[in-house]
């Protein structure tokens, strides 16, 4: 067995992480968690389901007037996120 120099734990993890591509569905699903912190409960309270997949989060809302609402402050909205998560995670938001 080799020996290499001593690593933090925090970096080998992120290194496995990147290795797996796993970084980026674990920030999919950060994306998805800040969702009630960054439109209120007030919002939230009318959202029934949220996912990401490809970057584009999917937001299921069950008042009509509240999702033509946000589909103008749509692009305000994955800026708030990404700004968040430090990184460019989400290109869109589709409420349905």
């Amino acid at each position: 067995m080799k020996r290499t120099d001593p690593k933090r734990v925090g970096d080998v993890i992120a290194d496995f992480m990147r290795e797996e591509h796993l970084d980026n569905q674990l920030d999919e699903y950060r994306a998805s968690m800040m969702w009630p912190q960054i439109v209120g409960q007030g919002i939230n309270r009318y959202t029934i389901s949220r996912d990401v997949r490809q970057g584009v989060m999917y937001v299921r809302l069950s008042s009509a007037a509240l999702r033509q609402e946000l589909m103008m402050c749509r692009s305000q909205l994955v800026q708030r996120i990404n700004d968040q998560l430090g990184r460019k995670v989400l290109t869109d938001i589709v409420f349905q």
